[in-house]
């Protein structure tokens, strides 16, 4: 008599023992959350977004320090060959008005060295600049986020998806031991001359259809794993084996948080404005306090009157930039700012109700999903229990091969009915804890 190895239970679906799995080797069975962990670590789009994150604070901080005293030093050194030209009026020395005199003044050799500082008292385009550069750190942060949670995305999807396959194989593995025992029957029974050949054909062909079944999943299987360990960020000769059971809580409940994109385009609603509010104040006067403080250095090299002598000089000042026009352009740039802010607000206002509309229809589907999945786990309970008893009549001559054949056929109808409602809880589930901002929360 045939007996169906598998044991479907709603809440903890298709536990499984491995030995359904001896062909393969595995050195590790990886859990979700240590997948999740791998990904987080070793994921080169995850490392890419912390890198971006990072460079964002910095150039924060680089504004910053436009803030902050800048001091040089500089020193020169000239020799004229031909000394400067100065036009003396003759009037100073007693001649005629209107009246000048060519005069060379200085010496051949002139040194310069000092000490210059300059730093802004106020300058609203670097308050500007720093407001705005820490919105844009800010944005920088929230992108990394995202993509951490579209990874989480991405490697949920494919572990779920690897352990579908998986059940999909160990349902194949039992009906083909259900075929082979009735491979066994039908070949006794025509050595009895109680069935035809052809029968014997049926069953045979059956079996290896599942043969050829078995290879193509088993293929997907090993394509499901190899898209895991990509996403986890680990060399693909790395073996993996995913958990033969499935958890989620049929009552599971998420707080509705605020989702990534919605606080991404709150933000960049933020720097639009901020943008325009540095252009409205590029009208305010900047002040900044500058000094100089150094030694200038004259040289004469002719004998018997050759000298290097040096004076200090020093200053400090107060300086104020008032733009008075500048074509219109600020007008301009503040007008474009404008129309970007109204894209943005309207965009926000998209991407809200794009959300509640999402988490309504995730919601549903995933009830849905949810009642398949407990419908299908009794059709397979009960088509089961039919090709049990179909079995037991076609030994006993009162049921044909037709008919133990549709019994099969229909058991194995609903073991894919079942992992298809599987399928779709898992991925409503899933997409209703991302667009409920709680995919990153374990």
């Amino acid at each position: 008599m045939l007996v169906n190895t598998h044991t479907l239970i709603p809440t903890v679906l298709l536990a499984l023992t491995t030995s359904l799995f001896s062909t393969r080797v595995y050195s590790q069975t990886w859990t979700l959350g240590q997948c999740l962990d791998t990904a987080l670590t070793h994921n080169k789009k995850i490392m890419i977004s912390r890198n971006n994150a990072k460079m964002s604070e910095q150039k924060f901080r680089e504004v910053q320090g436009g803030l902050m005293p800048k001091v040089s030093a500089n020193a020169d050194y000239r020799y004229y060959t031909d000394l400067p030209y100065q036009l003396m009026p003759k009037s100073a020395f007693g001649g005629p008005e209107g009246l000048f005199n060519e005069v060379q003044f200085g010496v051949p050799h002139n040194i310069n060295a000092n000490v210059q500082i300059a730093m802004p008292l106020y300058n609203s385009q670097i308050t500007g600049a720093i407001r705005t550069t820490k919105i844009a750190a800010d944005i920088s942060e929230l992108q990394r986020q995202k993509t951490e949670e579209q990874i989480y995305f991405e490697v949920s999807n494919a572990y779920y998806n690897a352990q579908i396959l998986k059940h999909q194989l160990a349902f194949i593995a039992g009906n083909q031991e259900n075929t082979k025992a009735l491979l066994r029957n039908m070949q006794l029974l025509k050595d009895q001359l109680l069935a035809k050949g052809t029968d014997v054909s049926k069953v045979a062909l059956q079996a290896e259809q599942l043969t050829t079944q078995k290879q193509l999943i088993e293929n997907k299987y090993d394509l499901v794993l190899n898209s895991l360990k990509f996403l986890m960020g680990v060399p693909l000769e790395t073996r993996v084996e995913v958990e033969h059971e499935i958890f989620f809580d049929p009552d599971g409940h998420y707080i509705d948080q605020t989702v990534l994109d919605i606080r991404l385009a709150r933000s960049q609603y933020q720097l639009i404005e901020s943008e325009r509010i540095t252009l409205r104040n590029s009208r305010i006067p900047t002040i900044s306090l500058f000094g100089t403080l150094g030694t200038t250095g004259f040289g004469y090299d002719k004998s018997p009157n050759d000298f290097l002598h040096f004076y200090p000089i020093g200053f400090a000042g107060i300086q104020l930039t008032y733009p008075i026009f500048n074509g219109l352009s600020t007008q301009r740039k503040i007008a474009q700012k404008n129309l970007e802010l109204s894209n943005s607000e309207l965009q926000l206002d998209l991407l809200t109700a794009q959300n509640r509309m999402q988490i309504e229809n995730a919601g549903k589907q995933r009830l849905i999903a949810q009642r398949t999945v407990e419908t299908t786990s009794a059709q397979i309970t009960l088509a089961q229990s039919i090709y049990d008893q179909t079995l037991i009549q076609q030994k006993q001559g009162t049921a044909s091969l037709t008919d133990t054949l549709l019994a099969d056929n229909s058991l194995r109808e609903a073991q894919q009915n079942y992992l298809a409602a599987i399928i779709d809880y898992l991925q409503a589930d899933l997409e209703l804890k991302k667009i409920t901002g709680n995919i990153l929360t374990k």
